[in-house]
């Protein structure tokens, strides 16, 4: 008996020391054998996937050995035009195949799953818990005359707001070097001005439209584009001046498409906007002040002309109906503003509710109110304090980091933290509604939490250098154990010197 214990542990223990060598053979293994008796059990349409699963293996691999390169390769999937049932795209795969790995990757290695120390995991933790409460009492029959939204309508919002705060989480806990974060922004720069040189060169337009397909140019796409391109080029001294010049072209070109090609459509340049006045604020106070002094005194003076291109076109019409769908949005979630009607039922409630007169399905065109008729005001309040922590943690880190990047990156964030909380104002560009921006959205939603996330990295990194360097210059061994005995002594010696002299 003892003897037959002693051999499993054994194996046991080899099995955990060798997982480098038996996961990938495991893999191989399981690839070979459904390529050979693939052709006698599954289905024709299925036997014309089985050459990809060679690629699809040796990605596995890669990830598991390497998964910050998947972060990175994020990023692209902006522009790959793939979309499956109800809008799952490439973003949403990609961010899937990471949080799984990862969760693999800890249970085989650690044996246990950690979560980083850091003030902002409790706001998703107690967010993700609202989350499944809500969509538990969602189940209930609010409204007797309405149906409540398919279950696959409700998976899809949960998986929405699961993959966001993963991504957010993953992307804090794997980064573990500056290098990781400029590659995941000047990429981004990169691959997102793409859609703004259209405008710059009307001949790329027809490409530009055909990768950046639907969801792939939302609110966020232009104001991490302004964001980036301007804190870098302004304020990150390490970069050479052509760089700088580079960075700042794209920024002038990203505003003149967004404030002045784009201007009826608010939710484009003002979050953009927004976040460069406080990064202003957070820089240099006093410019940050006259800045918006400015700003002011413009619209005053233009205060007309502002209002009509405002409020002209579609922009009048878009106010008034959101007006009045908050007010019926808020009438349909009254039942229980505590954890809302659960994810995506609201829509199915309101022609019980007729706007102008017409009994249709409507949404709130806002993240916040979406949030209280969703999630109730439990799910509101984990968002605010969420994206507070968030701001007071880049703030207090701003004068803390020297190099270049990492300060620009840091006002970068300060400034996204603004933007995003404006961006949500004006649609559900943070969080996507299933039945408004969609599952497609996540192309673009995804950007706050990957770059937020990636400043968490940042602070978590900075913290961890401030530690070592005050570990290091603590002495060591026996001088350390004499610190305060040895003024004491030393004037005891000097005092019997003078009394011996």
């Amino acid at each position: 008996m003892n003897s037959s214990l002693h051999s499993n542990r054994t194996i046991e223990q080899w099995m955990w020391e060798h997982a480098t060598f038996w996961r990938p053979l495991l893999v191989i293994l399981a690839v070979f054998g459904v390529c050979i008796t693939g052709p006698f059990v599954l289905p024709s349409r299925l036997l014309m996937l089985l050459p990809a699963l060679p690629i699809g293996a040796a990605t596995l691999l890669l990830l598991l050995r390497m998964p910050l390169w998947g972060l990175v390769a994020l990023v692209p999937t902006i522009i790959m035009p793939l979309d499956g049932p109800s809008g799952v795209n490439a973003s949403m795969g990609l961010t899937a195949l990471l949080l799984g790995l990862g969760i693999f990757k800890l249970l085989t290695e650690t044996r246990r799953l950690e979560i980083m120390q850091s003030p902002t995991v409790m706001p998703l933790v107690i967010f993700t818990l609202v989350q499944l409460l809500s969509f538990l009492v969602g189940q209930l029959p609010w409204y007797s005359l309405a149906p409540h939204a398919p279950l696959g309508a409700q998976l899809g919002s949960l998986t929405l707001y699961i993959l966001s705060f993963g991504l957010f989480l993953y992307a804090a806990n794997q980064i573990d070097d500056v290098v990781w974060l400029k590659r995941l922004t000047f990429l981004y720069i990169g691959v997102a001005f793409l859609y703004v040189f259209k405008w710059v060169l009307p001949p790329w337009g027809p490409v530009a439209d055909a990768l950046f397909t639907r969801g792939a140019f939302g609110s966020l796409l232009w104001m991490w584009l302004v964001i980036l391109s301007f804190s870098q080029a302004v304020y990150n001294r390490d970069l050479l001046l052509p760089q700088r010049l580079v960075l700042g072209g794209v920024l002038l070109a990203t505003l003149y498409v967004c404030v002045l090609k784009l201007w009826d459509w608010n939710s484009g340049w003002m979050p953009a906007c927004v976040a460069i006045g406080v990064i202003l604020l957070a820089s240099v106070p006093r410019l940050g002040i006259f800045a918006s002094a400015l700003a002011v005194i413009g619209i005053i003076y233009k205060m007309q002309d502002v209002f009509q291109s405002m409020m002209g076109g579609d922009n009048a019409y878009s106010l008034s109906t959101r007006l009045e769908a908050w007010g019926i949005v808020w009438k349909i979630s009254t039942p229980n503003l505590v954890l809302g009607l659960g994810p995506a039922n609201y829509y199915w409630y309101t022609p019980l509710f007729p706007i102008r007169g017409w009994s249709v399905s409507f949404n709130s065109h806002s993240q916040y109110i979406d949030l209280i008729a969703q999630s109730g005001f439990l799910g509101l309040f984990c968002f605010i304090w969420f994206f507070g922590v968030l701001g007071i943690l880049a703030w207090r880190l701003r004068g803390r980091v020297h190099d270049g990047f990492s300060y620009a990156f840091t006002l970068g964030a300060i400034g996204g933290v603004a933007g995003t909380f404006t961006s949500a104002a004006l649609g559900d560009w943070v969080l996507p509604f299933f039945y408004n921006i969609g599952m497609t959205g996540f192309r673009t939603s995804m950007l706050s939490w990957l770059f937020l996330g990636g400043f968490v990295a940042l602070y978590r990194m900075t913290v961890q250098s401030e530690k070592q360097k005050i570990a290091d210059a603590q002495p060591i061994g026996p001088v350390a154990a004499l610190p305060a005995a040895q003024p004491a002594l030393a004037g005891q010696m000097s005092s019997q010197v003078a009394q011996i002299k």
